[in-house]
């Protein structure tokens, strides 16, 4: 009996101790399970730096590819036109490295395209000042090259070209008011920082229709695709949200991520197809057409393949299976891609009524069974894209002046982003040159004449 007890006393020590070393394990699982999920969100983020991970071991050889099929030959090609001047490379007098004679045998030709000399223009404007007989009142001339009516201490300015570029530099390019005032300085125009935020706000004053009608466009629109990534406004929280599709690009900068500042730029009642991710603000949108973006959906459904134990993979593996057939049926007829969205819906409906032990799975299933209306409107409503790339491309060049400035001081400023960054965009999407669409705004008698669209 004392060595049974012995034994049933070992038992119980070896009992504790092991449950003691489990309860650590659980703990310790926790935490790298909390770890996994903050990585892989922090990898989500726009905000994350653009790492491509360690490098190879064996990494490739630099350069072209030896062989036939090692690409296409570049060259630039010879300007098209007359050129601006000609200059002559004769042959030298003797061989340069015996000194023999040399004996011509043919010309040839050579290109090269410069940028003009740094040399700015000056312009006087000559302003005819009177009266009216009438009314007594001033009248005062003005040339159409103008872009302010100022005279006295205001009368030398720079002049719609030098701040368009700068604005260009700034707001596309991503250059601080600083370096676009080097850059400026470097071509004859010297110019300060100061000037320069001065003169943006002043266009994005002048913005202000164009913002106005770029935004009517959009909510008029049949089909338009909206995100937001996080921004800094005098060092606090906000977002950029963008609203876009192939003919307009909409920005503002809000303080909050809700339903209220989603609106102040696509409205309550819009009843055309938002294409968008999973953030449940969209769904508040009850009026529209929804098509949840499926590229997240099946990086989703990646991440769960890699990190799901063996046994709890089948789930990920059949939500993939369903999402790419769906981007299959895309050049189908509309009959058969009609049968096509029938069928997988009906699968995604089986998998919501199975049940799923893995916690995971169970809440990506519950994900697409919310979305199930909004998995394949692309097949059944024409112009709508599969995946919300439009807005995660007008959210990219805004990312990365983040970057490099950080955001805004002033939330002045930050409406002058949205509306200055609204009409570069939208000007390349109609094919118009952003620069010169900025010269004629500056000198436009009147800001609401200039349109984007006409």
């Amino acid at each position: 009996m004392r060595a049974l007890r012995e034994l049933v006393e070992s038992q119980t020590a070896r009992i504790g101790e092991l449950t003691e070393a489990l309860s650590a394990r659980d703990v310790r699982i926790t935490e790298l399970e909390k770890l996994l999920e903050e990585s892989r969100r922090s990898g989500k983020r726009q905000a994350a730096p653009f790492s491509k991970g360690d490098p190879a071991e064996e990494p490739k050889r630099p350069g072209r590819k030896q062989g036939d099929r090692h690409g296409r030959h570049g060259h630039r090609m010879a300007p098209v036109g007359p050129v601006n001047r000609e200059l002559s490379a004769p042959l030298p007098a003797c061989c340069p490295d015996c000194g023999g004679a040399i004996c011509f045998e043919r010309e040839d030709e050579q290109f090269q395209t410069e940028l003009p000399e740094r040399r700015p223009t000056v312009t006087r404007f000559v302003i005819g000042i009177g009266h009216c007989t009438n009314c007594k009142r001033r009248v005062q001339g003005r040339h159409p090259e103008q872009t302010s009516d100022a005279l006295g201490a205001a009368a030398s300015q720079v002049g719609p070209n030098a701040m368009s570029l700068a604005t260009w530099l700034h707001y596309v390019m991503g250059l601080s008011f600083k370096k676009s005032a080097s850059v400026l300085g470097h071509l004859g125009v010297p110019v300060t920082a100061g000037a320069l935020s001065s003169s943006a706000q002043s266009t994005g004053t002048d913005l202000v229709p164009v913002h106005r009608e770029i935004v009517a466009t959009l909510n008029d629109a049949a089909v338009v695709v909206p995100d937001e990534t996080g921004w800094r406004v005098g060092g606090e929280g906000a977002w950029l949200w963008v609203v876009t599709n192939d003919r307009a690009t909409a920005y503002n900068v809000a303080d909050g991520r809700g339903f209220d500042e989603a609106t102040e730029l696509l409205k309550e009642d819009f009843s055309g197809v938002i294409v968008r991710d999973g953030w449940i603000v969209y769904r508040q949108f009850t009026e529209a057409r929804h098509q949840t973006c499926t590229a997240h959906l099946l990086r989703r459904c990646h991440e769960l393949l890699a990190s799901n134990p063996d046994w709890a993979r089948s789930t990920p593996r059949e939500v993939k299976e369903i999402l790419l057939a769906g981007l299959d049926a895309r050049g189908l007829s509309k009959n058969k891609r009609l049968a096509v969205v029938a069928d997988l819906t009906e699968r995604v409906q089986l998998l919501g009524e199975q049940v799923h032990p893995y916690d995971e799975n169970r809440k990506l299933v519950a994900h697409l069974t919310n979305e199930i209306d909004a998995l394949f409107t692309y097949l059944t409503r024409p112009g709508v894209d599969a995946t919300n790339w439009r807005a995660e491309q007008a959210v990219r060049p805004a990312v990365v002046n983040r970057k490099v400035w950080g955001g805004n001081r002033t939330w002045r400023g930050a409406g002058t982003q949205g509306r200055i960054m609204s009409a570069l965009r939208t000007a390349v999407q109609q094919g118009l040159d952003p620069i010169e669409f900025l010269v004629r705004l500056a000198r436009a008698p009147d800001p609401a004449m200039v349109s984007l669209f006409r």
